[in-house]
């Protein structure tokens, strides 16, 4: 989340008159996130969360978004609701941008993150795989192999500004995971962006996901492999073999794992490394003036990579 877009007292509360939601109170930005616009908004009948969606969400997409959280929310999974405007509509425009009111969920996401919490983490996200299982629409993982090649190319002539030497070993890896990365791997709806920000607890159990707007079509083990990036490294990059054992385990209970996905999520690691690093590197090389958000760092990816492809079986992520 993060805000890209200003919006005045008098275009939400216009933006407002078109839904049964109260009088505007008050609202204010949200800085964390990269990617959206987003607004929490107080009316006399509640609290919502206000989307506008930027340059990198293409309209197109926006169906599958808000439908899967529709979904999602009748199947018992605790994420956001949109909320429907009068006329029906769940997507609107404020300030040229296309826009979404949503459900408010409680709960904050941890700074320290400690063992239960990914548990919890583990638990949700095979939840949250099984109810999309019946999810009509479908939407490609744009930010998969494929596009890894675009995103190398639009930042290796400026990648060595960031690390000397980055270019060309994010070029090796590149070509390394084009020719190992898995086929034929149980797929179907995945989250994709589980990190800790997307995630609400209330003490240590798990109050809801948020943030769906990376959500696709991809492997379930895949998924699995970000949030083993997004949750079980400590501040000083090293390896929380407890946190992946607690997170996997939890995950088998509610979807069990084939062995070719145990056996995969090695490589699978690697390339959600390799992904979040270039699209951090992007962002770190392309800062938008003026937005209220800082660019996250890319080189905690690099050191993740590293440390996946060191990797020598499942064991080192607490697998028997």
């Amino acid at each position: 989340m993060a805000v890209y877009t200003d919006v005045s007292d008098d275009d939400l509360e216009t933006f407002l008159e078109g839904y049964d939601v109260g009088e505007l109170l008050s609202f204010k930005g949200i800085a964390e996130g990269v990617e959206n616009t987003n607004f929490m908004v107080i009316t006399s009948r509640g609290t919502y969360i206000l989307t506008l969606y930027e340059k990198r969400v293409k309209a197109e997409d926006l169906p599958f978004f808000i439908g899967l959280m529709e979904h999602l929310a009748m199947r018992g999974v605790a994420c956001p609701t949109p909320i429907r405007a009068r006329d029906g509509s769940a997507l609107r425009t404020l300030c040229g941008r296309p826009a979404a009111l949503t459900s408010f969920l409680t709960g904050v996401w941890q700074r320290r993150i400690l063992p239960p919490h990914c548990q919890g983490v583990g638990a949700a996200l095979a939840t949250m795989h099984k109810a999309g299982a019946d999810f009509a629409l479908s939407r490609a993982n744009a930010l998969s192999l494929t596009g890894w090649r675009a995103l190398y190319d639009a930042t290796q002539e400026r990648a060595d500004e960031v690390q000397p030497g980055l270019a060309a070993e994010l070029g090796a890896e590149l070509r390394a995971l084009e020719t190992s990365w898995p086929s034929g791997l149980p797929s179907g709806v995945i989250h994709a962006d589980l990190f800790p920000d997307n995630v609400f607890f209330k003490r240590d159990r798990l109050s809801g996901l948020i943030d769906f707007y990376f959500a696709c079509n991809d492997f379930f083990a895949y998924d699995l492999a970000i949030c083993l990036n997004a949750w079980c490294f400590e501040p000083d990059s090293s390896f929380n073999v407890t946190k992946a054992r607690l997170m996997i385990s939890a995950y088998r209970r509610e979807r069990p794992l084939s062995p070719a996905e145990l056996a995969a999520l090695p490589v699978l690691a690697r390339g959600s490394a390799l992904r979040f690093l270039l699209t951090r590197l992007y962002d770190w090389l392309n800062q938008v003036d003026g937005a209220l958000v800082r660019p996250k760092d890319p080189l905690e990816y690099v050191r993740k990579l590293r440390f996946h492809r060191g990797v020598g079986d499942i064991t080192a992520y607490g697998i028997k």
